[in-house]
């Protein structure tokens, strides 16, 4: 019974993270190459570099680095950039490449327990601050991906006025 409970727990999860990664990809569809890559806001992020951003710094990091000590992934945590998307990197690589990271995210959380310690955490980074159990960094990235969806949404009405999901 314990056991289909967390499995019932971790799938629900996964659900979650799948409506805010559905909402990060929706609020983006429809503009073109030149809007996705153009920040609109001062602190200089355009939505392609808050899409590459969630891909490295929060699938690739909290899942396969903390959750799954990916050697390669813990290797060039200071290395990767996520807000930075160099030109010559296509727009649909980088949408793609979200949506990769978090099938393999959905994996590495199926086959772990929710309530175990993680893998790996990365002291030097975070300092005293620590999340102790798996349960807890699906929680973190679910709320950085919704808040950033919504950075997103504000990013969209920016650029061309549409809103995501206003009813009316």
């Amino acid at each position: 019974m314990a056991s289909d409970a967390r499995h019932d727990d971790t799938e629900l999860l996964i659900a979650h993270l799948g409506a805010q990664r559905r909402h990060v990809l929706g609020i983006l569809e429809g503009l073109d190459d030149d809007a996705l890559r153009r920040p609109v806001l001062p602190s200089g992020w355009s939505p392609l570099t808050m899409v590459s951003h969630l891909t490295l710094d929060d699938e690739r990091f909290w899942f396969a680095g903390v959750v799954g000590a990916d050697s390669d992934v813990v290797a060039s945590v200071l290395a990767d950039d996520g807000w930075s998307v160099p030109d010559d990197v296509p727009v649909r690589d980088v949408l793609e490449a979200y949506r990769v990271q978090a099938r393999r995210s959905d994996e590495i959380l199926r086959g772990v327990d929710l309530d175990a310690s993680p893998a790996w955490w990365p002291e030097d980074l975070f300092g005293d601050w620590r999340l102790d159990t798996v349960r807890e960094v699906v929680l973190h990235v679910l709320v950085e991906t919704a808040a950033h969806a919504g950075h997103l949404d504000a990013a969209r009405e920016l650029i061309d006025g549409r809103q995501w999901r206003v009813l009316g």
